[in-house]
């Protein structure tokens, strides 16, 4: 039977979608060994980037076939698995049901392959900055991650001109 894991994931971003966005994100894994933290930032970066981070780096943590709840207050990540957009926006050949190139495609992507890995994930939505311990703890993280840059990964930045992520379905 595949090992239980829950992923709770969160990204944060000042100044969202200009130049001089910063942005962070953080993965709380929890498993059958423990807890585990990871981190990270990207400059410039829009929070949705953050927060498809946050899961694809948390996802890359666990081991192949594992069983994931994953615990987010992002609707843009959820709904894409749950409501089945990501599926509709590659058979569309990454285009929104407007007819626009799907922001962030490349960490779309990129979830798609540690998807395919892992087990099954299970999003749950949860409310941001509502006292949920574990996504107030993911917030914090992801804050402190942005504002000290020298967590920075190599991603590319946001393509000028590039969608933020809302009404994709």
């Amino acid at each position: 039977m595949a090992e239980e894991w829950t992923l709770v994931t969160d990204g944060a971003c000042s100044g969202n979608g200009t130049e001089d966005a910063r942005g962070g994100w953080a993965a709380i894994i929890d498993g059958p060994e423990g807890e585990s933290v990871l981190v990270g930032a990207e400059a410039p970066s829009t929070n949705n980037r953050m927060e498809l981070t946050g899961v694809i780096e948390g996802l890359r943590s666990l081991p192949d076939g594992a069983r994931v709840e994953l615990i987010t207050d992002s609707t843009y990540v959820a709904n894409a698995l749950l409501k089945g957009w990501l599926d509709s926006w590659r058979k569309r050949g990454w285009k929104t049901a407007g007819k626009k190139p799907v922001a962030n495609r490349d960490l779309w992507e990129a979830m798609l392959v540690e998807l395919a890995r892992v087990g099954p994930v299970s999003p749950t939505v949860v409310k941001g900055h509502a006292g949920h311990p574990a996504n107030e703890r993911a917030d914090r993280l992801a804050q402190d991650a942005a504002a000290d840059l020298s967590l920075s990964a190599d991603a590319p930045p946001p393509t000028p001109g590039e969608q933020l992520g809302l009404g994709l379905d």
